[in-house]
């Protein structure tokens, strides 16, 4: 995954960048996450983003742009920091409880309320959308496929047990992790979430 800041729109290369375009998309991605797709409006997120209609316009065409590039900045910067948790873990059962772990403490307080962009969208607009059914597509393949190597290595280490289905062990970490974006939108403590993981953990021995 790209650390990167996110491409902006062709017409946009060569010119001088008036704004952060990062933080602006981060206060974009906050209004969609709390309030939905359909919900947010232009004004709420030209004022969330500290940028007049003129320049929202000019640099994302419509709302939908806007939607696109702030989830495209979501996925990357949340990759980007799970990548590097997982590298300091120790071995693969420990880098799974790391996994775990971070959808965790997503999944609760105020930032849990907030919810997740990606099981927002997966619910709100890929029905409608194919762009967008893709981009989570994508998003919950790479997650999956993260998990299976996870399984695997830990089963080749030792520290997964070898009896364990890799892709309907992975799979199920999977649905249970999105899961736990949703609930979390309900005010769920860290202790509880936290529970939740360590439970699922013990499927692994």
């Amino acid at each position: 995954m790209t650390t990167d800041a996110l491409d902006i729109s062709p017409k946009l290369r060569g010119r001088p960048r008036e704004f952060d375009m990062d933080a602006a998309l981060d206060q974009a991605l906050r209004v969609f996450s709390e309030r939905g797709y359909y919900a947010a409006s232009i004004s709420e997120l030209t004022e969330a983003m500290g940028l007049t209609a003129g320049s929202v316009y000019k640099a994302f065409k419509d709302k939908r742009g806007i939607f696109l590039a702030a989830f495209d900045r979501y996925r990357n910067v949340r990759c980007r920091l799970r990548d590097e948790r997982l590298a300091a873990a120790p071995n693969a059962y420990e880098k799974l409880r790391t996994f775990l772990i971070i959808f965790a403490e997503s999944s609760s307080g105020a930032v849990g309320r907030q919810g997740c962009l990606v099981v927002g969208s997966a619910t709100e607009l890929a029905l409608f959308d194919a762009e967008v059914a893709n981009r989570v597509a994508f998003a919950f393949d790479v997650d999956e496929q993260l998990l299976v190597d996870l399984i695997r290595l830990g089963q080749k280490d030792g520290s997964v047990s070898d009896r364990l289905d890799v892709e309907d062990t992975a799979r199920m970490l999977l649905s249970l992790t999105k899961g736990m974006r949703v609930i979390g939108k309900t005010g769920r403590t860290r202790e509880q979430m936290i529970a939740v993981a360590e439970t699922a953990l013990t499927l692994l021995n």
